[in-house]
């Protein structure tokens, strides 16, 4: 079947499609994406502007398009930190259904770190054993770890890429300042995340997905996106450390220069490295392995379990919860 998943995050709207059934690997065929800042759209009242919902509305409507003319049987939508900590989100989502046509629905942090940690286990398989995993997003940093597909650990907090640069920096770049201030601000930020860790004892594998860290692994040397997803790419404190020292003097303008940072999520590289730098230091982390898979491919998997290939008629939309149980759904609540 040909599935399309429509993510809509901090930063981008993102549209994947993948031809996938039940037992195999799926297979990407087509993606596309439109930068919208959503985060920044969001008003002094905690609303998402009416330009966001707009744009919004826009961008869903021009995925639908996309998906129907690549012959999706399904489209599964939903959005992420930005949409859920909108004051507005209930009006803004009916808003992108009655003009759209599309159930947009908002995934809880922890089911975000759920669903990518299915993703990362079905990368590596059981033979990874214990799986910590880390995802650095525009609006927050999940983290799970667990043996199995469900993970023991599944947590969400405010600290992502984007959300840092806005809040801690005022200056292009950061002062020497504004990066010690905030470096010592994410430590104890971290610190009760930190135990809840250490208690679960030494994970087997440790795992980061999303731009923000692919990114961060280019920078240090690791192979490019046209090298193929199955290379092996690593980050590592000694690497991430010296990255740091010299991109945190950069302008966003000259990091959207360099040979993996896109110009849509240069402003907030500096930011994403010390979220990174501190999460790796609360955790004890020497290195990360960087995997291809993440959310969009967690809700794929999870739906493709669910699945008895034949119910699939034109293009719909998901109920509640994209590729998510009863369980699922009642947590996202």
């Amino acid at each position: 079947m040909r599935l399309g998943v429509l993510d809509v995050g901090s930063n981008t709207v993102h549209l994947l499609v993948v031809d996938a059934h039940r037992g195999a690997h799926p297979t990407p065929m087509h993606s596309e994406k439109t930068v919208l800042r959503l985060a920044e759209q969001i008003t002094k009242a905690g609303e998402l502007s009416r330009a966001g919902a707009d744009a919004l509305v826009e961008a869903v409507e021009s995925a639908k398009a996309a998906a129907v003319r690549l012959g999706c049987e399904e489209l599964m939508a939903f959005a992420t930190s930005a949409v859920r900590e909108a004051e507005n989100a209930p009006k803004v989502l009916r808003k992108v259904t009655e003009h759209t046509g599309v159930d947009l629905q908002v995934l809880s942090g922890a089911d975000e770190a759920r669903l990518t940690f299915l993703a990362v286990r079905r990368w590596y398989g059981w033979s990874a054993g214990k799986l910590l995993v880390l995802d650095i997003g525009g609006g927050s940093l999940e983290v799970a770890m667990g043996m199995d597909e469900e993970p023991e650990l599944a947590e969400s907090l405010p600290l992502g890429a984007g959300r840092t640069t806005r809040t801690r920096f005022r200056h292009d770049p950061p002062s020497r300042k504004e990066l010690i201030e905030t470096s010592a601000w994410l430590e104890d930020e971290l610190a009760p995340l930190a135990a809840k860790v250490t208690k679960l004892g030494q994970p087997d594998r440790v795992v980061a997905t999303s731009k923000t860290f692919r990114s961060l692994a280019r920078l240090t040397g690791a192979a490019p996106s046209a090298a193929g997803p199955r290379v092996r790419r690593v980050l590592t404190d000694t690497a991430l450390r010296q990255l740091i020292a010299f991109v945190s003097r950069m302008t966003a303008a000259d990091l959207a220069e360099l040979e993996g940072v896109s110009s849509s999520r240069a402003h907030q590289l500096v930011g994403g490295a010390l979220v990174a730098q501190a999460t790796m230091r609360a955790l004890s982390l020497q290195e990360l392995e960087i995997c291809p898979w993440a959310l969009r491919e967690g809700v794929i998997l999870r739906r493709l379990d669910h699945s008895n290939g034949t119910d699939h008629t034109a293009v719909r939309h998901l109920g509640p919860a994209p590729g998510l149980d009863a369980g699922d759904r009642q947590r996202a609540r």
